[in-house]
């Protein structure tokens, strides 16, 4: 199934070109705050889950395209992120791709770190670049782990227990020294969607391949299989630290080919078997401070 959140907060469920709004059925409100709708309905999913069911097979749906596509998740309790988990993204940032040296340690010895929930997009959104005189600002292209129950301390085994379902997601970052959280966490830097494929779609994990290109120009391409960190592991890891909740998001960290992006440029993002979106960026005004200035270069992580 896939699920969206649409026009201020609906619920919908997606059927081909069209979406079936189930916002009732989802015991949300448009316009709530904060916006959790979704979040409530992945946590009483088994309860629920039936009645959305019955609307996909029975209750009528308007064009796709008449509504405005939000991110799937607005918000979560946390967004966990796990860098440098490719051997080949590893390999270009050692010798020098973006602005200069990264640590060589790999997500299965430096772990996972968060980003700010505020820094959620949705499809519909332009990716806005803070005015940073100076700096590279980067595109990773990443999968996206919605995490569907609560619990912590989860072994590999009951990891897949844990994902609810997958969507696509994009990881901007400003290149530099200062810490990762900070230049990974402006306003737009994690864009998301269009929807949630729920997990029942997925039939193997460890085969999901997805592809990010800059103005028509192929420039990330990769498999879940190729991950340090697989999906197990990710969720073993990160819930040997904290709770994990229902409507969290789990970033699977980018494979190689990451680069700058400037204003006026498009990003297509497309995920087999989950979707694809199309995402403009553009200069914005906010963001400038003197703790910019204290450095130009340094780890590109």
């Amino acid at each position: 199934m896939k699920l969206v959140t649409f026009d201020q907060g609906r619920i919908g469920i997606v059927a081909g070109e069209r979406v079936i709004d189930v916002t009732d059925l989802a015991d949300a409100q448009s316009g709530a705050w904060p916006p959790v709708g979704m979040v409530r309905l992945i946590a009483e999913w088994k309860q629920r889950g039936g009645a959305l069911r019955d609307a996909l097979a029975n209750r009528k749906a308007q064009p796709l395209a008449d509504v405005r596509l939000e991110a799937p998740v607005q918000w979560p309790n946390k967004v966990i992120a796990f860098p440098a988990n490719y051997h080949a993204h590893i390999d270009e940032m050692k010798h020098g791709t973006g602005s200069g040296v990264i640590s060589t340690f790999k997500a299965s010895g430096q772990g996972f770190f968060l980003k700010a929930s505020s820094s959620l997009s949705g499809p519909a959104d332009d990716i806005v670049l803070p005015p940073l005189a100076g700096r590279e600002i980067h595109h990773e292209c990443e999968l996206g782990i919605v995490i569907g129950k609560r619990g912590r301390g989860a072994t590999r085994a009951e990891a897949r227990d844990y994902v609810f379902g997958f969507t696509c997601l994009l990881d901007m970052v400003v290149r530099g020294k200062e810490e990762r959280v900070m230049r990974k966490s402006f306003d737009t830097f994690c864009p998301t969607g269009p929807w949630i494929v729920t997990a029942d779609e997925i039939a193997d994990f460890d085969a999901i391949t997805m592809r990010l290109y800059v103005n028509g120009e192929e420039r990330q391409r990769a498999s879940t299989r190729d991950l340090i960190v697989d999906i197990p592991e990710m969720i073993a890891m990160s819930s040997a630290v904290m709770t994990l909740e229902p409507g969290d998001i789990i970033a699977s960290g980018t494979p190689a080919g990451v680069g700058p992006v400037v204003d006026g440029d498009v990003l297509d993002i497309v995920i087999d078997g989950i979707g694809a979106m199309t995402l403009r960026v553009r200069q914005g005004e906010l963001g400038a401070h003197p703790v910019w200035d204290e450095a130009k270069a340094g780890l590109a992580v």
